[in-house]
């Protein structure tokens, strides 16, 4: 059984090396173990100091393409790799890399086909704005999707294969509530393993102000709402509307019984309109959730796709960067590349 740890990477040469010295090479129940870098462009030495500290492959993107697109990618080429399973961390170590073992026990025992890695906030000294607002993310989305507990903003888990063949990332921002959303629609299981996390004192790569990041996150959360969910959203706003068209009819239908009806056929005109809406959005929810049965047809054929034996990947020499332009387009061999790297630096 192989496992590869995927990293993507964007200017993480200070710490990266750390990272993937820290990930264990032995693990009980699993022959291979395997360290994937995702480089999303990176100005700095990322690519020579991963090299260094032992990563067995480097995927470079031409261009920053963003965190979603590097995950993406980093389980297209795991899987491309032989992967059986996928740990995905991070490049600033903000995770506890000895504790992947814990974090794969449950695959391994066959338990569970993705495991979150879940960081025990209230022990993290992070700015006040940034530990509620995950806090509060948490809150909704764990209510939402029935995972108690789940930290849902995690980047640390572990995904079976299927598991990864499965999931779409739709998103161009982040991926992490995307992924959750998608996984219980596919209805995977799904395990949690509080692992404390180390607080990160540089910058956010991906949080370049708080309000942007509520703002994209929540952008990306509800349209995963609309696209696996539809009738959650369409029904319980429509449910609402027509709650609130009933309260006009109920006020006007108690006036009339006291012979007061006169002068207020506005109660009627205003309870028609929000009946009408609510009535619209059930039936918007209704072709929604028939759409979505199209979807899962053709997600289905994608994942037999996905499953289907290929012609075999060629060997990589271990420790060859491959120089992409979307994926896996070869570009250039691990010498010339590491040694720009080096001058770079």
């Amino acid at each position: 059984m192989k496992l590869i740890v995927t990293i993507p990477a964007l200017n993480e040469a200070p710490t990266i090396a750390d990272v993937i010295k820290e990930i264990p090479r032995s693990i009980p129940g699993i022959d291979f173990v395997e360290v994937l870098v995702i480089d999303d462009g990176s100005r700095d030495a990322t690519v020579a100091e991963a090299l260094g500290a032992g990563a067995d492959y480097v995927i470079s993107n031409r261009v920053t393409r963003g965190l979603a697109a590097a995950f993406k990618t980093a389980l297209q080429e795991a899987l491309s790799r032989g992967a059986d399973i996928i740990v995905n961390t991070d490049a600033d170590n903000h995770y506890d890399q000895t504790r992947i073992a814990e974090l794969v026990a449950p695959i391994l025992a066959n338990e569970a086909d993705i495991t979150i890695g879940s960081r025990l906030i209230d022990d993290l000294p992070m700015k006040a704005a940034n530990k509620y607002g995950n806090k509060v993310a948490n809150y909704i989305m764990q209510r939402a999707l029935g995972l108690p507990g789940v930290d849902v903003s995690t980047g640390f888990r572990a995904y079976t294969a299927e598991a990864a063949m499965r999931l779409n990332v739709l998103s161009d921002h982040t991926y992490t509530h995307e992924t959750l959303i998608n996984a219980i629609d596919q209805r995977l299981r799904i395990a949690n393993v509080p692992i404390a996390a180390r607080h990160v004192t540089r910058p956010s790569r991906l949080i370049k102000s708080i309000s942007s990041h509520v703002a994209r996150a929540g952008g990306v959360i509800l349209r995963s709402f609309l696209l696996y969910r539809p009738m959650q959203v369409y029904g319980s706003i429509g449910a609402l509307l027509l709650f609130a068209g009933a309260l006009p009819f109920a006020r006007f239908a108690i006036l009339a019984a006291n012979g007061q009806s006169q002068g207020h056929v506005q109660s009627l005109v205003i309870g028609t309109a929000l009946s009408f809406m609510g009535g619209q959005m059930i039936i918007t929810g209704m072709l929604a959730l028939a759409i979505s049965w199209n979807r899962r047809m053709i997600e289905d054929v994608l994942f037999r796709m996905k499953s289907e034996p290929g012609p075999a990947v060629r060997e990589r020499p271990r420790l060859r960067v491959v120089h992409t332009q979307g994926l896996g387009t070869e570009r250039e061999g691990s010498e010339a590349y590491a040694e720009r790297s080096r001058q770079a630096a």
